[in-house]
């Protein structure tokens, strides 16, 4: 499991330090169904939007 998720979304509630997401877990779906062919078919649903 990693031990590092890193995150260059700035504006997410769980992006600390400008690189490394503090949530307690990651949520990534698939716009494909079960799989993906690469990252532009899939989106981190663990994004909240906060202040910036």
């Amino acid at each position: 499991m990693a031990q590092d998720v890193l995150c260059e979304v700035a504006n997410c509630v769980h992006n600390v330090g400008g690189l490394k997401c503090a949530a307690t877990e990651i949520y990534v779906v698939s716009h494909t169904g079960e799989r993906a062919d690469n990252s532009r078919e899939t989106d981190c649903k663990t994004f909240e939007p906060g202040e910036m």
